[in-house]
C-alpha cells in the first residue's frame, strides 16, 4: 500500500469497451487506496454503465495539470504496439468506422494526420504518454504492459516508443517476449504478471454481488450441470470458422454435459461481434446454448468465475479464469500457431506447462478435454503465486511515488 500527496494519473486504453482495459484502472486504484487518482484515456467518455470509469482525455488533463506535480501510471495492456491510426479508429462510434477507413484508404500521410487531429496528440504511439505533456511530472510508471509484436513495427514507431520508455522511472512488462525485445533496445524492464491476476483477490465481494443478477441466475437455472464460457473476436467470423466452432462446441457438450454460454469481451470496433455469436448458436444442435447479453465487466467476471472453464480469444478471459483457478485455453487462428501471440506469450511466461496455451478452432474440443483434466490444486497454487508476484512487483513500481 502506497500513500502519496500528489495526484497519480491512471492512463490507459479504458476509453473504449474492452474487458481487460476496463479492469486495469480499478486494480491500480484499489492498490493505491490513499492516493488521489485521475482516470485518463485518449478520449473523454463515460463508461460507468459498463463498470468502467468517467474518463478524461490526456490532452485535457495536460491542459489542467501541466504545470502541477503529478505521477503518471500506464495501467497495463498491449499499449506498446498501439499506433495512432488504429487507436483513433477504435475510439470511433461503430457506424463511422467503415466510412473513415474507406476515406483514407491508400493515403497513409493523410490517415496519420487525421488520427493525430482526432486524438489531439502528435506522435505515432499515443498510449505511451509523452513526458513533455507534464513538465512537473514526478514519476512515470509502466505497469505490466505488453508489446509482443514490437519488432514488426516500423523503425520510426519503435524509436518513439523506446524514447518514451527511457523517459520513465520504471518500466514493467507482462511477458518474456516483450521483455527480451525491449532489452535489445537497452530498456531494463521488470517482469511482472498482468494486473488482472488480482481480480479475485481484490474484487470477489463485488463479483459475488453481480453473480446474483437476473441474467446469471437464469443461466444457472438453465444449466444445472454447469457451463463453459466461450468468447471469440470478430476476426473468427467467416462462415467456415463459425461452422467449425459450432461443431466443436457440440462435441464438447455431448462429451461433458456442460452447456455453452457465449459472451462478448469487447464491443469496441474490431473486438467481438454479436452477430457472430448468433450465427454459431444457430448452427449448434446442443440443447443449452446461451448468448450472454451483458457488457458490464463485473457481470463478465461473474460469468467466468461461475463457469467450468473458459475458452476464447481474449487474453483477459484467460487471466480471469487463472485468477479463479479455473481451466482455460485460448482460441487462435490456425496460421497463428507458428507465431508468438500475446496469449501464447503470457501463457508461456506464467501459466502451467500442463495447460495448452492456444488451440485452433478445429482443435477446440480436444483442447477443452485436456484442460479439464488438469489438477485443481495446481490451478489454485498458480492463482496464489500470481497474486503474490504481482503484489511484490506493484509495490516495487510504486516505491518512489510521493
Amino acid at each position: 500500500m502506497t500513500t502519496t500527496s500528489i495526484p497519480t494519473i491512471l492512463f490507459g486504453a479504458f476509453d473504449r469497451h474492452n474487458f481487460g482495459d476496463l479492469l486495469f484502472p480499478h486494480i491500480a486504484a484499489a492498490l493505491l487506496p490513499d492516493t488521489p487518482v485521475l482516470f485518463a484515456g485518449l478520449a473523454a467518455v463515460d463508461l460507468r454503465q459498463y463498470g468502467g470509469h468517467q474518463v478524461q482525455s490526456l490532452p485535457q488533463l495536460a491542459a489542467e495539470w501541466g504545470k502541477s506535480p503529478v505521477n503518471l501510471m500506464h495501467v497495463g495492456g498491449e499499449i506498446l504496439t498501439c499506433d495512432a491510426w488504429l487507436t483513433a479508429v477504435m475510439l470511433l462510434p461503430q457506424q463511422q468506422v467503415q466510412p473513415v477507413i474507406a476515406r483514407f484508404d491508400r493515403q497513409p500521410a493523410e490517415r496519420l494526420a487525421w488520427a493525430q487531429q482526432q486524438l489531439r496528440l502528435a506522435g505515432l504511439a499515443p498510449y505511451c504518454a509523452d513526458r513533455a505533456l507534464f513538465p512537473q511530472m514526478h514519476r512515470m510508471i509502466y505497469n505490466g504492459v505488453g508489446g509482443v509484436d514490437f519488432n514488426d513495427y516500423p523503425a520510426d514507431f519503435r524509436a518513439e516508443v523506446i524514447r518514451k520508455l527511457k523517459a520513465a522511472e520504471v518500466v514493467s512488462v507482462r511477458d518474456r517476449q516483450t521483455f527480451s525485445q525491449l532489452k535489445s533496445y537497452g530498456i531494463d524492464a521488470q517482469l511482472i504478471p498482468d494486473p488482472a491476476v488480482m481480480v479475485e483477490d481484490l474484487f470477489t465481494p463485488k463479483i459475488r454481488q453481480h453473480a446474483k443478477s437476473a441474467e446469471i441466475a437464469q443461466i444457472k437455472k438453465t444449466c444445472p450441470q454447469g457451463y463453459i464460457a466461450v468468447q471469440f473476436s470478430a476476426d473468427f467470423g467467416d462462415d467456415m470458422t463459425l461452422a467449425t466452432i459450432a461443431a466443436q462446441l457440440d462435441k464438447v457438450v455431448a462429451g461433458t454435459g456442460y452447456a455453452v454460454v457465449l459472451f462478448r469481451a469487447g464491443a469496441a470496433p474490431w473486438h467481438d461481434n454479436l452477430a457472430c455469436y448468433q450465427r454459431v448458436a444457430s448452427r449448434m444442435s446442443a440443447p443449452a446454448v446461451i448468448l450472454f447479453e451483458s457488457l458490464n465487466i463485473w457481470d463478465i467476471c461473474a460469468l467466468i468465475a461461475d463457469s467450468r472453464l473458459y475458452c476464447g480469444s481474449s487474453l483477459h478471459g484467460r487471466i480471469i479464469a487463472m485468477a479463479f483457478a479455473l481451466p482455460r485455453v485460448n482460441l487462435c487462428h490456425a496460421e497463428q500457431r507458428a507465431c508468438v501471440t500475446k496469449q501464447a506469450a503470457f501463457a508461456a511466461t506464467w501459466d502451467l506447462s500442463a495447460l495448452p496455451a492456444t488451440v485452433a478452432p478445429e482443435e477446440m474440443a480436444q483442447g477443452i478435454v485436456d484442460v479439464l483434466a488438469v489438477d485443481r490444486d495446481a490451478l489454485q497454487q498458480k492463482a496464489r503465486e500470481l497474486v503474490r508476484r504481482y503484489r511484490q512487483g506493484f509495490t516495487a513500481l510504486c516505491a518512489g511515488l510521493k
